[in-house]
């Protein structure tokens, strides 16, 4: 195998990040004061006006730390070694968190009856966020190594280690937190990665079709997903007579149309002032809308594309199979959350509660998704399509070829 030596990391990955977080920042620092004062006079609390964009500063500073750790810090190989042990970890506290929650212990934080985060005085973590990236690590280096034992296809040494862990997970958050948004997520985690994997044509087109099946099922059983369903079906249709249910939808398309061409600038949204529900969280996409108009929106939407594009030219460059899965799972995660998170903020799709990737305000899925797309830059300093002139000189001693090379010849 060549031998592949480190060279200079992808800069549009790294400056599409930071001018997305930076972004995030500018939208809760003028929302912010507006989304305090709701809650103040629906709930008679004393939030301060820079409350809310203090804790996303925090968040932000947190997940840059993250995101160079991964990036510049911890080597990839030294986090796959505890690929199997992060998972566990992972689903022990979304267990655990379920198990909190039906007892009602104030350790387990819940809003609109479901219960999705710990809470440790005033502090709270959401346990999914950890799953996603436990996921990603996990399948890379399950599926990789069953790839080179040749057991890709194998039913009982595959398939259903990955339906166990894949089953467990999403049952532990859709089910047990009623997190159809994070599900998602992780069922674009997890079909992503196995398309590059190596599995069968036929295995695939199985697996996605008694999944889809399963989908349905589970949204048709769920009154509270088919109220969204027909909030979504009155709206498009034209006939939403029922205001209650299609408030949500109503209002973020009412920003969108608001915001016209240039929007009406920083500070000056209406439905931040507590028309549109989560207008600092799952909403933000709509508010973004109000405030740049189709213009800013477009810019956002052009640096998403250009992130994910290049983080294909990542996994397209890499030579390692389950540095390639990496990459791809991430690219999967950010995908989803973008997809369908401005699909429901356009009426596309029902809605459904999850983030928009750096922007959202929301330190846990922040902070993760940094590190995500952290290791996914480290990645891109050993792949094989760059330029001579792209080589990093001074990491001559630290050939990333000689891992990969031992590791095969070694298996």
């Amino acid at each position: 195998m060549t031998k592949i030596r480190k060279h200079k990391s992808d800069l549009v990955i790294l400056f599409s990040t930071l001018g997305l977080m930076a972004l995030g920042l500018i939208v809760i620092y003028a929302i912010g004061p507006m989304r305090a004062n709701v809650l103040n006079s629906a709930y008679g609390l004393e939030y301060d006006s820079n409350y809310f964009f203090l804790g996303q500063l925090r968040s932000a500073a947190l997940a840059l730390i993250a995101f160079f750790l991964a990036f510049k810090v911890i080597p990839y190989e030294y986090i796959r070694k505890f690929a199997k042990p992060l998972m566990i970890i992972a689903l022990a506290l979304s267990a655990a968190l379920w198990l909190l929650a039906s007892i009602h212990s104030p350790l387990a934080k819940c809003e609109l009856g479901e219960c999705r985060w710990f809470n440790f005085g005033g502090l709270s973590f959401q346990p999914a966020e950890l799953l996603k990236i436990a996921l990603v690590i996990y399948l890379a280096d399950f599926m990789a190594r069953k790839k080179e034992e040749g057991k890709i296809s194998s039913i009982k040494e595959f398939w259903l280690p990955v339906l166990i862990v894949g089953g467990i997970a999403l049952g532990l958050v859709v089910v047990a937190q009623g997190d159809l948004g994070t599900g998602v997520a992780l069922m674009s985690i997890i079909f992503g990665m196995l398309l590059i994997s190596g599995v069968s044509a036929k295995q695939y087109i199985l697996i996605t079709i008694a999944v889809i099946v399963l989908a349905v099922g589970a949204v048709a059983t769920s009154s509270h997903r088919m109220k969204r369903i027909d909030a979504w079906v009155a709206t498009i249709s034209g006939n939403s007579e029922d205001s209650d249910t299609t408030y949500h939808i109503d209002n973020a398309m009412l920003a969108l149309g608001v915001g016209g061409f240039f929007g009406v600038g920083i500070g000056n949204s209406v439905q931040a002032t507590g028309y549109l529900p989560e207008s600092i969280n799952d909403s933000v996409f709509a508010i973004m809308g109000e405030t740049f108009g189709f213009v800013g929106l477009i810019l956002v939407l052009g640096v998403f594309l250009a992130l994910l594009l290049r983080m294909l030219k990542v996994a397209d460059g890499t030579p390692d199979q389950n540095d390639r899965l990496v990459v791809v799972g991430v690219f999967a995660w950010t995908l989803a959350q973008v997809v369908v998170n401005i699909m429901a903020m356009t009426g596309l799709i029902p809605v459904t509660g999850i983030t928009l990737p750096l922007l959202s305000y929301g330190g846990t899925s922040m902070i993760f998704i940094a590190f995500a797309i952290g290791l996914v830059l480290q990645i891109s300093c050993y792949t094989s399509r760059e330029g001579i002139k792209n080589e990093d000189t001074s990491s001559r001693g630290r050939v990333r070829g000689t891992y990969h090379s031992s590791r095969r010849r070694n298996s």
